[in-house]
């Protein structure tokens, strides 16, 4: 009898006896174990608060202790939810591998662990424990010619990821159409929140009940999307910032991918990820191999400690970002597309004399470019603009003390264009025949293809090498619809989103120190994938300040402050049409990469003076702002956000209070703040720049602060009890400064 098969009347307990291994993975209060027993498919047994040391007889104890009874009227073992769930573990739910052979054979695999490995070092013992550690299953269904290679890695931040490779080991191609990891969180999960969003309003919360069936959120537009599910959260009714037990999932790619969060009718639930593969997108040749992207799980209490883990990992990076980020402008919304030398020249020495570090000249600087209609993959610099090229301006700059960073769109072509019409084979398209709906104009480059590749390539280095630019602004304009390759027809979208990665590495290595920003219409490219090879993101092509509240709020749940570009805009919203104070707009801008995108040229001296103001408390304050803990208050339904940064030490903190609309109260909640030492006392000082918000009315506390350089307050009081909040108009806010003053005295707890 095979070693595959067993006869029917006799119970199954393992379709492929072998050994057992148990192995517990901890760090920053985060444990996660890993049981493989008698050789099948690894499965999670626990994710989520420390369990501190287990021994083997603790391991083995947690492992047996999760194993579910057989239910009636169901297969007759208890049911296991691998880290790629299959059905040949009687999971009933959405399977991890999904594909076939091209007969419609081998759709259904049954894979079984045959080697394990721990930080690179076969694991012989049928117990380990460890801290942060990466593991390595080599699974494989030896019949019908499939193997698999998962990797899980516990970080040092706590936070928890995952990805697979499929090999095709058998002697026909092999199709595949998904291959989608999972983890398991428990049933009193039992609400979700991930994100809409739509252009100039990305990253909005939505909040669902978790109930029996599949919440999938399927992103098909070939790049993250404004819509995109961003963060998937499972947690109990009501979690907020700081209360709930929160398991969340990012699928770190920039192409099309999934999110999901599944029940099925036993009460088990699952939060998984993966690529979204399109139909005949991935044919695996014999010995042919596709990884799939890292899926990130993040546990923590509260929301604010899911984000924390997810900032601390980015921050450890050896390649992540210095905490003096640059005060940048960007020229977009005061020139457009009308580049003038000498008004160019102004701006700039306004710029510096404010104190901004970085210029940026956005679009209309190459080819026939004078419009968003055409020149689009032509990038070459326009003799018709720049009839001396960029150096005047980009010595100018330099000369100011200012590094400078251009705007480029790689993948992305007009059909009005000189590449577009030399070469139309290039533009993605469901056959030689029929072209794609223009969107914006324009159409999509197609990077798969050597010569297209090339042609991009070598126009950005010799841009890059023909001056010091220190920057780019990478954007990205439209969603990519029946992208496939032209000649054969076949979907490209995977393929294209590894040409533009693979693009990026390659500018970075042939320019050692140069910044992308990835820019995507606003915030549709916000992954962890693109932030691998980027150095910010463009949180939103809205710069309103009102919006930005929401749009930063939630795009920090991911990615830590200095990677979001955020900017002091003009007084009247180009994207919105309201109008703000300058107070306003500076303070929604202060928590993020700084920059300003205005025509200076129309600002008042008493606006430079006040812009002047907030650079300089920016460069004393982006330290703490880019190496602190975000923190957020839960504040239920109150219109006053309060949100801050606390140092690592906790001796310093930097927070913001917004007021986002009227509320029905003439009075507010006391305002708490997170994150700060209970033990501690500290020194609250309110900071108001400019003219300050409008319509404000002080509580007491308040007054003798400005009259008293600060009032000092033991951090229990500000934790757990509150200040009195002052009243101030919709669209105002202020900030708030704090120091510990030395720990309370033991007389104090008498």
């Amino acid at each position: 009898m095979s070693p595959h098969r067993s006869a029917v009347h006799h119970p199954v307990l393992a379709p492929h006896p072998g050994a057992t291994h148990r192995i517990h993975l901890t760090a920053a209060e985060v444990s996660v174990v890993v049981d493989v027993t008698d050789g099948r498919s690894p499965a999670i047994t626990h994710w989520g608060a420390a369990l501190g040391p287990l021994g083997d007889e603790g391991l083995d104890a947690v492992c047996e202790a999760a194993v579910d009874v057989v239910v009636q009227n169901a297969v007759d073992v208890p049911v296991r939810i691998a880290l790629l769930p299959q059905a040949a573990d009687g999971w009933l739910g959405r399977p991890g591998l999904s594909g076939a052979r091209e007969d419609g054979s081998g759709w259904s695999p049954r894979l079984v662990t045959e080697a394990i490995a721990l930080d690179g070092q076969p694991l012989g013992a049928s117990h380990a424990e460890s801290g942060p550690g990466l593991l390595r299953f080599d699974l494989a269904d030896a019949e019908l010619g499939l193997a698999v290679v998962v990797e899980l890695e516990l970080l040092p931040s706590g936070l928890l990821r995952q990805r697979a490779a499929l090999t095709n080991t058998g002697e026909t191609p092999y199709l595949l159409d998904e291959l989608t990891l999972a983890v398991p969180v428990p049933a009193h999960a039992d609400e979700l929140l991930d994100f809409a969003g739509r252009w100039i309003k990305e990253r909005t919360p939505q909040r669902r009940e978790f109930t029996v069936g599949t919440h999938l959120r399927e992103n098909r537009r070939g790049r993250t999307g404004a819509d995109s599910a961003h963060v998937l959260h499972a947690g109990p009714s009501g979690f907020g910032f700081r209360e709930g037990e929160v398991w969340g999932v990012h699928t770190a790619f920039s192409g099309n991918h999934r999110h999901l969060a599944e029940q099925v009718n036993t009460g088990r639930r699952v939060l998984g990820g993966g690529e979204l593969l399109l139909p005949g997108e991935l044919r695996l040749a014999p010995d042919e191999q596709y990884t799939g992207p890292w899926l990130y799980a993040s546990y923590g209490n509260g929301l604010d400690e899911v984000a924390s883990r997810f900032h601390r990992h980015l921050r450890s990076r050896p390649h992540h970002v210095d905490a003096r980020r640059p005060v940048t402008l960007n020229v977009w919304e005061a020139v457009y597309f009308d580049h003038d030398l000498a008004r160019l020249k102004d701006l700039a020495d306004r710029a510096a004399a404010i104190g901004v570090e970085r210029f940026v000249l956005d679009d209309g600087w190459f080819g026939s470019r004078r419009d968003d209609t055409s020149g689009l993959g032509d990038w070459v610099v326009s003799d018709e603009v720049w009839p001396q090229g960029l150096a005047p301006l980009v010595d100018h700059v330099r000369g100011l003390g200012m590094e400078f960073g251009l705007w480029f769109e790689p993948e992305m072509v007009n059909e009005d264009s000189e590449v577009a019409r030399a070469h139309p084979e290039w533009i993605m398209a469901p056959s030689p025949d029929r072209m794609p709906l223009r969107s914006r104009s324009q159409q999509v480059l197609n990077l798969t293809i050597p010569e297209a590749y090339a042609h991009v390539r070598d126009q950005m280095m010799t841009v890059l090498d023909s001056c010091e630019i220190a920057y780019i602004k990478w954007d990205h304009n439209r969603d990519l619809l029946e992208s496939a390759t032209r000649a054969t027809g076949r979907a490209a979208v995977h393929e294209q989103t590894a040409a533009t990665y693979r693009l990026m590495d390659e500018l970075k290595v042939a320019h050692r120190g140069l910044e992308i920003e990835s820019c995507s219409s606003g915030g549709a490219r916000v992954d962890l994938g693109v932030l691998e090879r980027t150095d910010r993101v463009w949180v939103s092509d809205c710069i309103d300040p009102l919006d930005r509240q929401q749009m930063n709020r939630w795009t920090s749940q991911l990615i830590p402050l200095e990677l979001m570009g955020s900017h002091i805009a003009s007084g009247r919203s180009h994207t919105t049409g309201r109008l703000h104070t300058l107070g306003f707009r500076a303070l929604s801008a202060l928590f993020g990469h700084l920059g300003i995108e205005w025509d200076l040229a129309r600002a008042t001296e008493a606006e430079l003076a006040e812009l002047r103001e907030w650079i300089a408390l920016y460069k004393e304050q982006r330290e703490l702002l880019f190496t602190g803990d975000l923190v957020r208050a839960d504040r239920g339904d109150s219109v006053l956000w309060l949100h801050g940064v606390v140092s690592p030490q906790r001796d310093r903190a930097l927070f913001t209070l917004a007021c986002v609309g009227r509320s029905d109260q003439s009075q507010h909640d006391r305002l708490r703040f997170p994150g700060l030492d209970p033990e501690a006392r500290y020194r609250v000082r309110p900071l108001l720049l400019g003219e300050g918000p409008t319509g404000m009315s002080l509580p007491p506390w308040w007054r003798r602060a400005a009259a008293q350089d600060g009032v000092v307050v033991p951090g229990a009081v500000l934790l757990r009890s509150g200040l009195a909040a002052p009243l101030i108009d919709p669209e105002q806010g202020m900030l708030f400064s704090l120091t510990r003053e030395g720990a309370i005295s033991p007389a104090a707890h008498d």
